[in-house]
């Protein structure tokens, strides 16, 4: 296998697994930075190095009227609706939870696709789901029994924002993008910087006044998060099968869940191990559909 890919694959494994814990220390209480402002102003940071590298690459940077329409489909399903409400949501989650809730991405994006495509899913399928389903709930049966309306509001914050990911996701593989993917990716960032922008301003946030460390992993997120993982990821796609590719959909939420334990103390309590183990179970029966059906059509 490519050795170049693999550490393309690892840098995605363990940048991304850490940004929730980078955001969780960017928006938790005390830090200065409300949510939908330090989110529009990281992507838009993001979004302009982007479409600057493109430019400089001598990418074509002209979007069509369609590519447009998908950018700002993309900035508010993925942007706001996704990683806005992810960051809302962590001023009180622990980033190790938002992370596993996050990590249940393909149990949505499939069952959409199924409906969409009106496709009658597989027992294994079903089953996938369920077992995915079960380790969601195990995972929020702490909030539901003890946690306040707070708590909830953050637990349905992050399910609300795995659904509009997945359908914004699926709406930009069925309408796929004519540039570059930074360039692409920029245009996407700086759609979605003008609705999180919006979203401060009507929601009344106060002036952002940083601390420290919230400035420290704001930056974080800008470098790392939004531009040398992402190129990583790209880089890993042209390298290696995009099924190894897929792995880092387990990965990362292991990742932030130890990130978590170590640098913030979050909890690891029996319900956080059974109900990422069934989430994870879940997503892998998932994949494992999904190539079997590939397979299937390819002969």
């Amino acid at each position: 296998m490519n050795a170049r890919g693999l550490v393309h694959l690892l840098i995605v494994y363990i940048v991304w697994g850490s940004t929730y814990l980078g955001i969780r220390i960017a928006v938790r209480d005390g830090s200065g930075f409300p949510a939908f402002a330090m989110a529009g102003s990281r992507v838009f940071i993001a979004g302009l190095i982007l479409l600057t590298w493109g430019a400089l690459a001598k990418k074509p940077l002209r979007p069509t009227r369609k590519d447009v329409e998908m950018f700002a489909v993309c900035g508010l399903l993925l942007w706001l609706g996704g990683n806005g409400l992810v960051t809302w949501a962590e001023k009180r989650a622990e980033s190790g939870y938002a992370a596993l809730l996050v990590g249940s991405l393909p149990l949505w994006t499939t069952t959409l696709e199924s409906f969409i495509d009106r496709r009658r899913p597989t027992l294994r399928l079903i089953g996938a789901l369920l077992i995915g389903l079960a380790g969601i709930v195990v995972l929020n049966y702490p909030t539901l029994r003890h946690g306040n309306r707070a708590d909830l509001l953050s637990a349905g914050a992050l399910l609300l924002a795995v659904v509009t990911w997945g359908i914004g996701s699926v709406m930009q593989k069925r309408r796929p993008i004519t540039l570059a993917g930074e360039v692409s990716s920029g245009y996407q960032l700086l759609f979605g910087s003008f609705f999180l922008i919006a979203a401060s301003l009507i929601t009344g946030e106060p002036r952002p006044h940083p601390t420290p460390d919230a400035w420290w992993a704001w930056g974080y997120l800008v470098v790392f998060g939004s531009v040398i993982a992402f190129t990583s990821f790209v880089k890993a796609l042209q390298l290696l099968p995009v099924h190894v590719v897929a792995t880092y959909a387990y990965v990362n939420p292991v990742i932030a869940v130890l990130l978590g334990w170590l640098i913030l103390g979050e909890r690891i309590t029996p319900w956080t191990i059974f109900g990422s183990v069934l989430v994870l179970l879940g997503v892998a029966g998932v994949f494992h559909e999904q190539r079997r059906r590939n397979a299937t059509k390819s002969h």
